[in-house]
């Protein structure tokens, strides 16, 4: 039985995590004293007591959490930003390649991804990797979220009985073009610009879609949209988390997806629509769940060598 510490328990991704261990028997939580949860001996008592610690913290704290580990044995999965792309560190995305989750397996730290750049890597690394997408190409990303995704503060905001109106209307953030995804989102899939990001959250809890534009001529090869459909379908063959739609299923939606389809799940769902002039790839997904806490899961059974489907909903 494997030894599991959450440090940052109280906190959206925590809180979503120990609620997936509910019914699990194959691990044991250690449950840090809430009044002692910032004490740092505490805290270094129960990280090295860990077979696997999460750490759901903010950056700084997830940097200075990782110092103290003594016990070489502990497992480190860390939902910050902090370490996503640090040298040493595996990123947490299974179906990147083929290597990928052999590296997560073996890895003692690793970085969980990010909720869009989880979407947009899931869409760009594929045709980058199969020669499809030039790395040079200007690429822009439109991502529709939950807001859940801002944590504690915003769902607070968003749930208060007596919030502003404004909550009711779509949030547009991020315009300065430095959303703390951004990094990831150009390093992981080696593309040469840094993507030009387009986030918004409106009044839903969860669920998410992230969309990349593409103009058909700008490909190394020219692709239609029902023949890069097939090409996801390829990459992901056999995979429980990443699914691609039939070509066509966003018709047969009525030309609608909503973006909170996939609230409660720990998969995704990738869809390409679009003509021969002008593709859409879209990957939608929960914020909470494949985009947070199912990926961190995900990643712990892997780590565990167990079916990585242990406790989610696929």
């Amino acid at each position: 039985m494997k030894k599991i510490f959450i440090d940052g328990a109280e906190g959206t991704t925590g809180l979503k995590i120990f609620e997936r261990f509910k019914d699990r028997t194959d691990i044991e939580i250690l449950k840090i004293d809430s009044a002692l949860r910032k004490d740092e001996n505490e805290i270094r008592k129960f990280i090295n007591a860990s077979d696997i610690t999460f750490l759901c913290l903010p950056d700084a704290a997830a940097i200075e959490a990782v110092k103290l580990v003594e016990n070489p044995n502990t497992v480190i999965i860390d939902t910050s930003t902090a370490h996503r792309t640090a040298d040493g560190w595996a990123y947490g995305f299974p179906e990147l390649d083929k290597e990928q989750r052999a590296k997560i397996a073996s890895s003692k730290r690793i970085g969980n991804p990010g909720c869009y750049a989880t979407g947009f890597i899931s869409l760009v690394y594929p045709l980058v990797k199969e020669g499809i997408l030039p790395k040079d190409y200007p690429l822009s990303c439109f991502a529709v979220s939950g807001y859940s995704g801002g944590g504690k503060k915003l769902i607070a905001q968003y749930e208060d009985a007596d919030r502003d109106k404004k909550f009711g209307a779509a949030r547009m953030y991020g315009w300065g073009q430095t959303h703390k995804h951004l990094k990831e989102m150009q390093v992981i899939t080696g593309i040469d610009k840094t993507p030009l990001f387009s986030p918004l959250t409106t009044d839903y809890f969860s669920g998410m879609i992230v969309q990349v534009p593409l103009f058909a001529d700008m490909l190394i090869k020219k692709t239609s949209p029902a023949e890069l459909r097939d090409i996801f379908a390829k990459y992901y063959e056999g995979e429980k988390f990443v699914k691609v739609a039939p070509f066509g299923a966003d018709v047969d939606k009525g030309n609608v997806i909503f973006s909170d389809e996939m609230s409660g799940r720990d998969d995704l769902v990738i869809y390409v629509t679009g003509n021969d002039d002008r593709i859409v790839v879209a990957s939608s997904f929960d914020n909470l769940g494949k985009g947070a806490s199912g990926a961190a899961i995900q990643n712990m059974n892997i780590v565990m060598g167990i079916d990585e489907t242990t406790g989610l909903v696929v």
